[in-house]
């Protein structure tokens, strides 16, 4: 019989970006309480701690991770069973990579839910720092909802604009709040368009477009299922594609040189195996919602885009083979 699925919820931000008071905050609201004991895994320790004695409801395990080395398959698997819970709350550590959170889960825990948090004292500073920036994309890519707290600091429309095209960078789902210090919070409200019409019989991604549209369709699949796009894109063969298929998709730059990536969608495609590695071509496909290995770690159930090839052509290399999130 397969294990009880574990729901996780998970906070991510910078040490010292208002993790813990969030987290203390939510375990203090008896709403919050779901009947099933709780594993609350702390993976950096600042300068708050928690206090359980307020918690609104009991049956709470407070467990730390004094290093990385302990963030691994085993370790939390045993986390579980001396813990009893049905449930787990994290506060991430800031410097580790959601992916290193990705590999090390037991196979049975699910990620519910993913807010991030940051501090308007320091998050223009780290937006303009690369290693930092970086590491702030990789929690937002995932997030749910970013929280900025002292909003004071950055209640301007030239910082909103900013913070507003960082998150962006990372995805187009990510909602960003900014909470004052009297308890008032203001919304994100700068809008978004496409670059192109999803609602056309076939939607064309301009070249330069395609970060925008693997994002969006990341961010809201189902608006994407069933429909039929083409796009330019580069070879990929790799076994992570699975049976008869292969990831046509585009390099892509999040920030710095240094962030460069590969991103794309496992394409089913009967002559896969006449393409060459890094090719230039145009795919048109059909996108369908269905579970993928590769999309493990990266949704709850592992269910993202995957493609049906109608047609792949040859196509020339653009003038910036380099695409951006936004």
């Amino acid at each position: 019989m397969a294990a009880k699925e574990i729901p996780v919820y998970l906070f991510v931000g910078q040490l010292e970006s208002g993790k813990t008071r969030f987290i203390q905050e939510t375990m203090e609201d008896p709403q919050f309480d779901s009947g099933d004991k709780t594993l609350l895994l702390v993976c950096e320790e600042g300068e708050e701690e928690y206090d359980p004695d307020k918690f609104g409801f009991g049956g709470v395990t407070v467990a730390y991770l004094e290093d990385k080395s302990e963030l691994n398959k085993p370790h939390l698997e045993e986390l579980v069973k001396k813990s009893g819970c049905g449930r787990v709350v994290v506060e991430y550590n800031g410097m580790w990579l959601i992916q290193d959170f990705a590999d090390a889960m037991p196979d049975n825990w699910l990620i519910y839910q993913v807010l991030a948090t940051a501090d308007g004292t320091t998050i223009k500073t780290y937006a303009g720092d690369n290693a930092m920036r970086s590491l702030l994309l990789d929690k937002l890519r995932v997030s749910e909802l970013l929280v900025v707290n002292r909003a004071e600091k950055v209640n301007d429309d030239a910082s909103r604009q900013l913070i507003h095209k960082l998150v962006r960078q990372a995805s187009r789902r990510c909602d960003i709040a900014y909470e004052f210090a009297d308890g008032s919070v203001a919304y994100d409200d700068i809008p978004d368009p496409l670059p192109f019409d999803v609602n056309a019989p076939v939607i064309d991604i301009p070249g330069d477009c395609f970060g925008v549209w693997y994002m969006d369709c990341m961010d809201d699949m189902k608006k994407y299922d069933g429909k039929t796009v083409r796009f330019l894109a580069q070879v990929c063969q790799t076994a992570r594609a699975g049976k008869d298929s292969f990831v046509p998709g585009r390099f892509a730059m999040t920030c710095c040189v240094q962030d460069i990536q590969f991103v794309g969608f496992p394409c089913k495609y009967s002559a896969y195996k006449q393409l060459k590695q890094r090719d230039w071509i145009t795919v048109t496909a059909k996108v369908n919602l269905k579970f993928h290995p590769i999309y493990k770690g990266q949704t709850p159930d592992s269910t993202g885009p995957v493609l049906t090839a109608l047609s792949v052509e040859p196509a020339q290399k653009p003038a910036n083979d380099v695409v951006m999130f936004s």
